[in-house]
Protein backbone atom coordinates (compact mmCIF):
# COMPACT_ATOMS: atom_id res chain seq x y z
CA UNK A 1 0.00 0.00 0.00
CA UNK A 2 1.13 3.97 -0.74
CA UNK A 3 2.55 5.71 2.28
CA UNK A 4 0.64 8.80 2.58
CA UNK A 5 2.78 12.17 2.97
CA UNK A 6 2.01 15.72 4.40
CA UNK A 7 0.65 18.20 2.29
CA UNK A 8 3.75 20.06 2.71
CA UNK A 9 3.66 24.63 1.98
CA UNK A 10 6.02 26.87 1.90
CA UNK A 11 4.41 29.40 3.86
CA UNK A 12 6.91 32.24 2.62
CA UNK A 13 5.76 31.20 -1.09
CA UNK A 14 2.08 31.35 0.09
CA UNK A 15 2.52 34.71 1.50
CA UNK A 16 4.10 36.01 -1.61
CA UNK A 17 1.40 34.64 -3.48
CA UNK A 18 -1.20 36.41 -1.40
CA UNK A 19 0.60 39.52 -2.10
CA UNK A 20 0.26 39.48 -5.00
CA UNK A 21 -3.01 38.18 -5.61
CA UNK A 22 -1.86 35.11 -7.62
CA UNK A 23 -5.15 33.37 -9.09
CA UNK A 24 -3.00 30.43 -9.36
CA UNK A 25 -2.80 29.39 -6.34
CA UNK A 26 -6.21 29.35 -5.48
CA UNK A 27 -7.54 25.87 -4.27
CA UNK A 28 -4.30 25.10 -3.48
CA UNK A 29 -4.56 26.34 0.17
CA UNK A 30 -6.15 28.61 2.63
CA UNK A 31 -4.83 31.77 4.04
CA UNK A 32 -6.21 32.52 7.54
CA UNK A 33 -5.75 36.09 9.10
CA UNK A 34 -5.55 36.00 12.64
CA UNK A 35 -6.30 39.76 12.78
CA UNK A 36 -9.71 39.54 11.35
CA UNK A 37 -10.70 35.96 11.59
CA UNK A 38 -11.32 35.26 8.21
CA UNK A 39 -9.96 32.76 5.64
CA UNK A 40 -9.38 34.03 2.12
CA UNK A 41 -8.13 32.54 -0.94
CA UNK A 42 -4.73 33.59 -2.36
CA UNK A 43 -6.41 35.98 -4.71
CA UNK A 44 -8.52 37.71 -2.49
CA UNK A 45 -9.28 41.29 -3.89
CA UNK A 46 -9.47 42.91 -0.47
CA UNK A 47 -7.40 46.40 -0.42
CA UNK A 48 -5.38 46.19 2.53
CA UNK A 49 -2.33 42.66 2.43
CA UNK A 50 -2.47 41.36 6.03
CA UNK A 51 0.94 41.60 7.63
CA UNK A 52 3.30 38.44 7.91
CA UNK A 53 2.72 37.28 11.28
CA UNK A 54 -0.95 37.33 11.03
CA UNK A 55 -1.58 35.06 8.18
CA UNK A 56 -1.82 31.33 8.87
CA UNK A 57 -1.90 28.82 5.96
CA UNK A 58 -4.04 25.72 5.75
CA UNK A 59 -4.13 22.90 3.16
CA UNK A 60 -8.10 22.93 2.99
CA UNK A 61 -10.60 25.22 4.31
CA UNK A 62 -11.77 22.34 6.54
CA UNK A 63 -8.68 22.77 9.07
CA UNK A 64 -9.31 26.92 8.59
CA UNK A 65 -12.76 26.21 10.03
CA UNK A 66 -11.28 23.69 12.94
CA UNK A 67 -9.58 27.00 13.76
CA UNK A 68 -12.46 28.99 14.20
CA UNK A 69 -11.95 30.88 10.94
CA UNK A 70 -14.92 32.02 9.44
CA UNK A 71 -15.10 32.09 4.98
CA UNK A 72 -14.36 35.32 3.60
CA UNK A 73 -17.72 37.00 2.26
CA UNK A 74 -15.66 38.89 -0.37
CA UNK A 75 -13.63 36.25 -2.49
CA UNK A 76 -15.58 33.00 -1.28
CA UNK A 77 -12.71 30.66 -0.94
CA UNK A 78 -14.57 28.15 -0.92
CA UNK A 79 -15.95 28.68 -4.75
CA UNK A 80 -11.84 27.87 -5.92
CA UNK A 81 -11.56 25.03 -7.78
CA UNK A 82 -10.55 21.83 -6.62
CA UNK A 83 -7.39 21.21 -5.43
CA UNK A 84 -5.19 19.78 -8.04
CA UNK A 85 -3.17 16.92 -5.29
CA UNK A 86 -6.18 14.89 -5.30
CA UNK A 87 -5.56 14.41 -9.22
CA UNK A 88 -2.18 13.58 -8.88
CA UNK A 89 -1.62 11.89 -5.40
CA UNK A 90 -2.23 8.05 -5.67
CA UNK A 91 -1.57 7.49 -1.57
CA UNK A 92 -3.65 7.34 0.91
CA UNK A 93 -4.62 10.99 1.59
CA UNK A 94 -5.32 11.40 -2.23
CA UNK A 95 -7.46 8.26 -2.51
CA UNK A 96 -9.49 9.45 0.48
CA UNK A 97 -9.91 12.82 -0.33
CA UNK A 98 -11.88 11.57 -3.67
CA UNK A 99 -14.38 9.60 -1.82
CA UNK A 100 -15.26 12.29 0.38
CA UNK A 101 -15.29 14.50 -2.74
CA UNK A 102 -17.76 11.71 -3.74
CA UNK A 103 -20.03 12.66 -0.75
CA UNK A 104 -18.97 8.71 0.79
CA UNK A 105 -19.16 10.02 4.32
CA UNK A 106 -22.40 11.23 4.27
CA UNK A 107 -23.39 7.74 2.41
CA UNK A 108 -21.62 5.46 4.30
CA UNK A 109 -19.91 7.12 7.25
CA UNK A 110 -16.31 7.35 8.11
CA UNK A 111 -16.01 3.69 8.85
CA UNK A 112 -17.77 2.67 5.36
CA UNK A 113 -14.78 5.05 3.90
CA UNK A 114 -12.26 3.52 6.29
CA UNK A 115 -13.21 -0.12 4.58
CA UNK A 116 -13.17 0.97 0.87
CA UNK A 117 -9.75 1.73 2.17
CA UNK A 118 -9.19 -1.24 3.50
CA UNK A 119 -7.60 0.76 6.73
CA UNK A 120 -8.75 1.48 10.53
CA UNK A 121 -11.28 4.30 11.05
CA UNK A 122 -8.38 5.63 13.62
CA UNK A 123 -5.82 4.82 10.90
CA UNK A 124 -7.54 6.98 8.75
CA UNK A 125 -8.02 9.67 10.95
CA UNK A 126 -4.34 10.05 12.42
CA UNK A 127 -3.28 10.64 8.78
CA UNK A 128 -5.94 12.73 7.17
CA UNK A 129 -5.35 14.86 10.44
CA UNK A 130 -1.30 15.28 9.92
CA UNK A 131 -1.48 15.42 6.48
CA UNK A 132 -4.40 17.72 6.08
CA UNK A 133 -4.86 19.01 9.72
CA UNK A 134 -8.40 17.69 9.58
CA UNK A 135 -10.05 14.16 9.69
CA UNK A 136 -12.54 12.44 7.30
CA UNK A 137 -15.29 14.38 9.22
CA UNK A 138 -14.48 18.33 9.20
CA UNK A 139 -13.28 17.65 5.21
CA UNK A 140 -16.61 16.45 4.69
CA UNK A 141 -18.30 19.15 7.04
CA UNK A 142 -16.65 21.83 4.34
CA UNK A 143 -17.48 19.90 1.48
CA UNK A 144 -21.46 20.42 2.66
CA UNK A 145 -21.11 23.63 3.18
CA UNK A 146 -19.31 24.58 -0.03
CA UNK A 147 -22.09 22.54 -2.06
CA UNK A 148 -24.83 23.93 -0.41
CA UNK A 149 -23.67 27.88 -0.24
CA UNK A 150 -23.28 27.09 -4.37
CA UNK A 151 -26.81 25.74 -4.42
CA UNK A 152 -27.87 28.70 -1.98
CA UNK A 153 -26.46 31.33 -4.81
CA UNK A 154 -27.42 29.62 -8.41
CA UNK A 155 -30.66 27.45 -8.14
CA UNK A 156 -34.46 27.84 -6.80
CA UNK A 157 -34.69 24.79 -4.32
CA UNK A 158 -35.61 25.39 -1.14
CA UNK A 159 -33.61 25.55 1.79
CA UNK A 160 -34.80 22.73 3.58
CA UNK A 161 -34.09 20.57 -0.04
CA UNK A 162 -31.06 22.46 -0.37
CA UNK A 163 -29.99 20.88 3.61
CA UNK A 164 -30.38 17.25 2.58
CA UNK A 165 -29.10 17.39 -1.04
CA UNK A 166 -25.96 18.99 0.41
CA UNK A 167 -25.60 16.49 2.91
CA UNK A 168 -27.05 17.69 6.27
CA UNK A 169 -29.12 15.23 8.20
CA UNK A 170 -31.02 18.04 9.46
CA UNK A 171 -32.09 21.47 8.83
CA UNK A 172 -31.03 22.87 12.27
CA UNK A 173 -27.63 20.98 11.92
CA UNK A 174 -27.80 22.69 8.14
CA UNK A 175 -28.46 26.35 9.97
CA UNK A 176 -25.56 25.97 12.47
CA UNK A 177 -23.09 24.81 10.37
CA UNK A 178 -23.51 27.71 7.65
CA UNK A 179 -23.62 30.27 10.06
CA UNK A 180 -20.47 29.00 12.19
CA UNK A 181 -18.89 28.89 7.97
CA UNK A 182 -19.85 32.09 6.54
CA UNK A 183 -21.30 33.95 9.45
CA UNK A 184 -24.66 34.22 7.48
CA UNK A 185 -27.97 32.03 7.56
CA UNK A 186 -28.99 30.31 4.26
CA UNK A 187 -31.24 32.83 3.35
CA UNK A 188 -28.96 35.96 3.87
CA UNK A 189 -26.27 34.03 1.25
CA UNK A 190 -29.32 33.21 -0.94
CA UNK A 191 -30.05 37.05 -1.27
CA UNK A 192 -26.39 38.04 -1.38
CA UNK A 193 -26.14 35.81 -4.32
CA UNK A 194 -28.76 38.18 -5.78
CA UNK A 195 -31.16 34.86 -5.96
CA UNK A 196 -34.23 35.30 -3.75
CA UNK A 197 -36.37 32.44 -4.87
CA UNK A 198 -37.21 29.71 -1.80
CA UNK A 199 -39.75 27.37 -3.62
CA UNK A 200 -38.11 23.65 -4.83
CA UNK A 201 -37.10 23.69 -8.68
CA UNK A 202 -37.33 19.69 -8.34
CA UNK A 203 -34.13 17.58 -9.15
CA UNK A 204 -32.94 19.91 -12.34
CA UNK A 205 -29.93 21.68 -11.12
CA UNK A 206 -27.67 24.18 -13.27
CA UNK A 207 -24.40 24.59 -12.06
CA UNK A 208 -21.25 26.86 -12.35
CA UNK A 209 -18.17 24.26 -12.39
CA UNK A 210 -14.84 26.59 -12.10
CA UNK A 211 -11.62 25.42 -13.20
CA UNK A 212 -8.47 26.95 -13.90
CA UNK A 213 -7.58 28.65 -16.89
CA UNK A 214 -6.28 28.09 -19.97
CA UNK A 215 -8.88 24.95 -20.67
CA UNK A 216 -8.90 23.33 -24.39
CA UNK A 217 -12.81 23.17 -24.29
CA UNK A 218 -12.71 22.10 -27.96
CA UNK A 219 -10.84 19.14 -27.88
CA UNK A 220 -12.27 17.92 -24.97
CA UNK A 221 -15.71 18.35 -25.81
CA UNK A 222 -14.55 16.41 -28.91
CA UNK A 223 -12.74 13.73 -27.77
CA UNK A 224 -15.93 13.11 -25.17
CA UNK A 225 -17.81 12.82 -28.37
CA UNK A 226 -15.74 11.26 -30.28
CA UNK A 227 -16.29 8.27 -27.81
CA UNK A 228 -19.22 8.83 -27.37
CA UNK A 229 -21.20 5.80 -26.56
CA UNK A 230 -24.41 5.41 -28.64
CA UNK A 231 -27.64 5.64 -26.61
CA UNK A 232 -25.78 6.34 -23.20
CA UNK A 233 -23.56 9.80 -24.42
CA UNK A 234 -23.67 11.91 -27.51
CA UNK A 235 -21.56 15.60 -27.44
CA UNK A 236 -20.04 18.32 -30.06
CA UNK A 237 -17.06 20.57 -29.68
CA UNK A 238 -18.60 22.71 -27.03
CA UNK A 239 -21.47 20.57 -25.33
CA UNK A 240 -21.78 16.58 -24.07
CA UNK A 241 -24.40 14.85 -22.05
CA UNK A 242 -24.76 11.51 -20.75
CA UNK A 243 -27.26 8.72 -18.52
CA UNK A 244 -25.23 7.96 -15.10
CA UNK A 245 -26.60 5.18 -12.94
CA UNK A 246 -25.54 6.54 -9.36
CA UNK A 247 -26.48 5.15 -6.14
CA UNK A 248 -29.64 6.22 -5.36
CA UNK A 249 -31.03 5.91 -8.98
CA UNK A 250 -30.85 7.28 -12.75
CA UNK A 251 -28.94 10.78 -13.47
CA UNK A 252 -28.68 12.70 -16.42
CA UNK A 253 -26.12 15.05 -16.74
CA UNK A 254 -25.37 18.09 -19.75
CA UNK A 255 -22.85 19.96 -20.34
CA UNK A 256 -21.86 23.41 -21.81
CA UNK A 257 -19.01 25.61 -22.68
CA UNK A 258 -19.38 28.97 -22.06
CA UNK A 259 -18.30 31.36 -24.68
CA UNK A 260 -17.80 34.14 -22.23
CA UNK A 261 -16.51 33.06 -19.27
CA UNK A 262 -14.11 29.96 -20.10
CA UNK A 263 -13.07 29.21 -16.10
CA UNK A 264 -15.15 26.29 -16.16
CA UNK A 265 -18.52 24.74 -17.47
CA UNK A 266 -22.03 24.69 -16.79
CA UNK A 267 -23.42 22.12 -16.01
CA UNK A 268 -27.02 20.45 -15.54
CA UNK A 269 -28.41 17.70 -13.30
CA UNK A 270 -31.69 15.46 -13.63
CA UNK A 271 -31.42 13.34 -10.77
CA UNK A 272 -33.63 10.97 -9.09
CA UNK A 273 -32.13 10.94 -6.26
CA UNK A 274 -31.07 14.71 -4.60
CA UNK A 275 -28.53 13.12 -2.34
CA UNK A 276 -26.64 11.77 -5.23
CA UNK A 277 -25.60 15.28 -6.29
CA UNK A 278 -21.98 15.49 -4.72
CA UNK A 279 -21.40 12.24 -6.26
CA UNK A 280 -22.55 13.43 -10.04
CA UNK A 281 -20.57 16.80 -9.17
CA UNK A 282 -17.46 14.48 -8.40
CA UNK A 283 -18.18 12.31 -11.71
CA UNK A 284 -18.33 15.54 -14.07
CA UNK A 285 -15.04 17.32 -12.67
CA UNK A 286 -13.23 14.20 -12.95
CA UNK A 287 -14.43 13.79 -16.68
CA UNK A 288 -13.50 17.20 -17.33
CA UNK A 289 -10.26 17.35 -15.45
CA UNK A 290 -11.45 20.78 -13.94
CA UNK A 291 -9.43 20.43 -10.63
CA UNK A 292 -6.01 20.35 -12.80
CA UNK A 293 -4.00 23.36 -12.66
CA UNK A 294 -2.28 23.47 -16.10
CA UNK A 295 0.79 26.82 -14.92
CA UNK A 296 2.18 23.88 -12.57
CA UNK A 297 2.04 20.80 -14.86
CA UNK A 298 3.29 23.81 -18.21
CA UNK A 299 6.31 24.50 -15.15
CA UNK A 300 7.58 20.89 -16.22
CA UNK A 301 6.12 20.06 -19.17
CA UNK A 302 6.98 23.82 -20.72
CA UNK A 303 10.93 23.43 -20.46
CA UNK A 304 10.91 20.15 -22.55
CA UNK A 305 12.30 21.31 -26.12
CA UNK A 306 9.66 18.78 -27.76
CA UNK A 307 6.58 18.91 -25.62
CA UNK A 308 6.77 22.46 -24.55
CA UNK A 309 5.83 24.55 -27.85
CA UNK A 310 3.48 21.52 -28.38
CA UNK A 311 1.91 22.43 -24.94
CA UNK A 312 2.02 26.15 -25.91
CA UNK A 313 0.18 25.59 -29.21
CA UNK A 314 -2.55 23.65 -27.74
CA UNK A 315 -2.27 25.74 -24.23
CA UNK A 316 -5.19 23.99 -21.49
CA UNK A 317 -5.08 20.33 -23.08
CA UNK A 318 -6.54 17.94 -20.30
CA UNK A 319 -7.14 14.39 -19.74
CA UNK A 320 -10.61 12.81 -20.17
CA UNK A 321 -11.38 10.69 -17.30
CA UNK A 322 -14.67 8.71 -16.64
CA UNK A 323 -17.82 8.72 -14.97
CA UNK A 324 -17.42 5.00 -14.08
CA UNK A 325 -14.21 3.07 -14.54
CA UNK A 326 -15.67 -0.26 -15.69
CA UNK A 327 -17.42 1.03 -18.64
CA UNK A 328 -13.88 2.57 -18.88
CA UNK A 329 -12.29 -0.52 -19.21
CA UNK A 330 -14.85 -2.16 -21.71
CA UNK A 331 -14.13 0.37 -23.76
CA UNK A 332 -10.23 0.16 -23.68
CA UNK A 333 -10.83 -3.36 -23.86
CA UNK A 334 -13.01 -3.30 -27.54
CA UNK A 335 -10.98 -0.64 -28.41
CA UNK A 336 -7.30 -2.97 -28.71
CA UNK A 337 -6.06 -2.58 -32.41
CA UNK A 338 -9.38 -1.06 -33.97
CA UNK A 339 -10.14 2.41 -35.00
CA UNK A 340 -12.04 4.66 -32.38
CA UNK A 341 -15.57 4.50 -35.28
CA UNK A 342 -15.46 0.70 -35.31
CA UNK A 343 -14.96 0.97 -30.82
CA UNK A 344 -17.96 2.94 -31.18
CA UNK A 345 -19.89 0.43 -33.45
CA UNK A 346 -19.55 -2.43 -31.06
CA UNK A 347 -20.20 -0.85 -27.44
CA UNK A 348 -23.37 0.68 -29.19
CA UNK A 349 -24.02 -3.31 -30.06
CA UNK A 350 -23.37 -4.19 -26.38
CA UNK A 351 -24.87 -0.95 -25.14
CA UNK A 352 -28.52 -1.98 -26.92
CA UNK A 353 -28.26 -5.39 -26.24
CA UNK A 354 -27.77 -5.10 -22.73
CA UNK A 355 -30.84 -2.90 -23.08
CA UNK A 356 -33.16 -4.88 -25.09
CA UNK A 357 -36.01 -5.22 -22.70
CA UNK A 358 -35.78 -1.30 -22.31
CA UNK A 359 -38.80 0.99 -23.55
CA UNK A 360 -38.11 3.40 -26.43
CA UNK A 361 -38.95 6.22 -23.83
CA UNK A 362 -36.48 4.38 -20.92
CA UNK A 363 -32.89 5.76 -20.60
CA UNK A 364 -30.22 3.00 -21.61
CA UNK A 365 -27.10 2.34 -19.20
CA UNK A 366 -23.76 0.58 -19.55
CA UNK A 367 -24.32 -2.60 -17.62
CA UNK A 368 -23.30 -3.71 -14.72
CA UNK A 369 -19.79 -5.81 -14.39
CA UNK A 370 -22.27 -8.44 -13.05
CA UNK A 371 -24.63 -8.45 -15.81
CA UNK A 372 -21.77 -8.08 -18.30
CA UNK A 373 -20.93 -11.54 -17.59
CA UNK A 374 -24.02 -13.07 -18.20
CA UNK A 375 -24.53 -11.00 -21.22
CA UNK A 376 -24.43 -13.13 -24.52
CA UNK A 377 -21.65 -11.12 -26.65
CA UNK A 378 -21.47 -13.47 -29.84
CA UNK A 379 -23.72 -11.50 -31.49
CA UNK A 380 -21.80 -8.25 -31.42
CA UNK A 381 -18.65 -8.87 -33.68
CA UNK A 382 -16.16 -9.29 -31.16
CA UNK A 383 -13.97 -11.95 -31.31
CA UNK A 384 -14.13 -15.17 -29.55
CA UNK A 385 -10.24 -14.14 -27.45
CA UNK A 386 -12.29 -10.37 -27.12
CA UNK A 387 -15.05 -11.97 -25.47
CA UNK A 388 -13.59 -14.39 -23.38
CA UNK A 389 -11.06 -11.07 -22.16
CA UNK A 390 -14.58 -9.16 -21.64
CA UNK A 391 -15.87 -12.04 -19.41
CA UNK A 392 -12.56 -12.40 -17.35
CA UNK A 393 -12.84 -8.79 -16.64
CA UNK A 394 -16.11 -8.55 -16.24
CA UNK A 395 -16.31 -11.47 -12.85
CA UNK A 396 -13.19 -10.29 -11.52
CA UNK A 397 -15.01 -6.53 -11.25
CA UNK A 398 -17.95 -8.36 -10.04
CA UNK A 399 -16.05 -10.62 -7.23
CA UNK A 400 -14.23 -7.38 -6.10
CA UNK A 401 -10.76 -8.40 -7.49
CA UNK A 402 -10.28 -5.96 -9.82
CA UNK A 403 -12.00 -2.17 -8.43
CA UNK A 404 -11.95 0.34 -10.92
CA UNK A 405 -12.41 3.88 -9.44
CA UNK A 406 -9.99 7.02 -8.89
CA UNK A 407 -9.70 5.55 -4.92
CA UNK A 408 -7.69 2.43 -5.37
CA UNK A 409 -3.89 1.84 -5.01
CA UNK A 410 -2.64 2.84 -8.90
CA UNK A 411 -0.03 0.52 -8.80
CA UNK A 412 -1.87 -2.84 -7.42
CA UNK A 413 -4.71 -2.58 -9.81
CA UNK A 414 -2.36 -2.20 -12.90
CA UNK A 415 -0.85 -5.21 -11.66
CA UNK A 416 -4.20 -7.16 -11.25
CA UNK A 417 -5.73 -5.77 -14.62
CA UNK A 418 -1.74 -7.16 -16.53
CA UNK A 419 -2.64 -10.67 -14.42
CA UNK A 420 -5.92 -11.09 -16.73
CA UNK A 421 -5.40 -12.85 -20.20
CA UNK A 422 -6.07 -10.35 -23.08
CA UNK A 423 -5.34 -7.18 -21.39
CA UNK A 424 -1.92 -6.10 -21.95
CA UNK A 425 0.10 -2.56 -21.07
CA UNK A 426 -1.74 -0.25 -24.12
CA UNK A 427 -5.15 -1.62 -22.08
CA UNK A 428 -4.25 -1.34 -18.56
CA UNK A 429 -2.54 2.23 -18.99
CA UNK A 430 -6.01 3.84 -20.92
CA UNK A 431 -7.64 2.17 -18.03
CA UNK A 432 -5.05 3.28 -15.71
CA UNK A 433 -5.17 7.17 -17.14
CA UNK A 434 -9.04 7.14 -17.56
CA UNK A 435 -10.63 5.02 -15.37
CA UNK A 436 -8.15 5.52 -12.29
CA UNK A 437 -7.45 8.99 -13.40
CA UNK A 438 -3.35 8.61 -12.90
CA UNK A 439 -1.76 11.37 -14.05
CA UNK A 440 1.46 9.96 -14.92
CA UNK A 441 0.52 7.19 -18.12
CA UNK A 442 3.03 8.47 -21.06
CA UNK A 443 0.49 5.57 -23.17
CA UNK A 444 3.84 4.78 -25.19
CA UNK A 445 2.07 1.68 -26.64
CA UNK A 446 -0.45 3.72 -28.18
CA UNK A 447 0.14 4.08 -32.45
CA UNK A 448 -1.05 7.58 -32.54
CA UNK A 449 1.04 8.34 -29.89
CA UNK A 450 4.53 5.87 -30.28
CA UNK A 451 5.12 7.91 -33.82
CA UNK A 452 5.13 11.20 -32.67
CA UNK A 453 7.21 10.68 -29.72
CA UNK A 454 9.73 8.87 -32.40
CA UNK A 455 9.81 11.24 -34.94
CA UNK A 456 11.09 13.69 -32.13
CA UNK A 457 13.52 11.13 -31.44
CA UNK A 458 11.94 10.02 -27.97
CA UNK A 459 12.00 6.26 -27.17
CA UNK A 460 8.56 5.45 -25.78
CA UNK A 461 9.70 1.88 -24.63
CA UNK A 462 12.45 3.51 -22.46
CA UNK A 463 10.97 4.96 -19.58
CA UNK A 464 14.15 7.25 -18.67
CA UNK A 465 13.75 9.47 -22.03
CA UNK A 466 10.32 10.91 -20.33
CA UNK A 467 11.38 10.67 -16.50
CA UNK A 468 11.79 14.67 -16.32
CA UNK A 469 8.05 14.65 -17.59
CA UNK A 470 6.78 12.96 -14.07
CA UNK A 471 4.27 13.14 -12.91
CA UNK A 472 2.51 14.61 -15.50
CA UNK A 473 2.87 12.46 -18.62
CA UNK A 474 -0.96 11.65 -19.00
CA UNK A 475 -1.12 14.58 -20.15
CA UNK A 476 2.13 14.52 -22.65
CA UNK A 477 -0.20 11.64 -24.29
CA UNK A 478 -2.88 13.77 -24.62
CA UNK A 479 -1.40 16.74 -25.90
CA UNK A 480 0.15 14.48 -28.50
CA UNK A 481 -3.06 13.06 -29.19
CA UNK A 482 -4.49 16.87 -29.89
CA UNK A 483 -1.74 18.10 -31.88
CA UNK A 484 -2.50 15.24 -34.30
CA UNK A 485 -5.97 16.75 -34.06
CA UNK A 486 -5.20 20.18 -34.94
CA UNK A 487 -2.73 18.84 -37.31
CA UNK A 488 -5.30 16.83 -39.32
CA UNK A 489 -8.06 19.36 -39.25
CA UNK A 490 -5.77 22.15 -40.76
CA UNK A 491 -4.98 19.82 -43.41
CA UNK A 492 -8.44 19.26 -44.57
Amino acid sequence: MSTATPLRLDEDRCYDALLSRDRRFDGQFIAAITSTGIYCRPSCPAPVRPKRQNVQVYATAAAAQLAGFRSCKRCRPDAAPGSPEWDQRGDLVGRAMRLIERGEVDRVGVAGVAAQLFVSERHLNRVLNEALGAGPIALARAQRTNLARILLETTTMSVTDTAFAAGFSSVRQFNDTMRAVYDRTPTQIRKAGGNDASTSSGIELKLWQPAREPIDHEWMFGFLAGHGLPGISSGTNSSYERTMQLAGGNAHVEVVADQLNPAGVWTTFTLDNIADLADAIARVRRVFDLDADPHRIDEILGEDPVIGPLRRTRPGVRVPGSVDGFEAAVGAVIGQQISVAGARTLLGRLVDAANDDAGPDDPKHFPSASALAELDLSDIGLTAARQRTLRTLSEAVSRDDVRLDSTVDRTETRAALLALPGIGPWTADVIAMRALGDTDVLLGGDLVIKRLLEANDIDPKNPASTEHLAPWRSYVACTLWATRDLTESSSQ
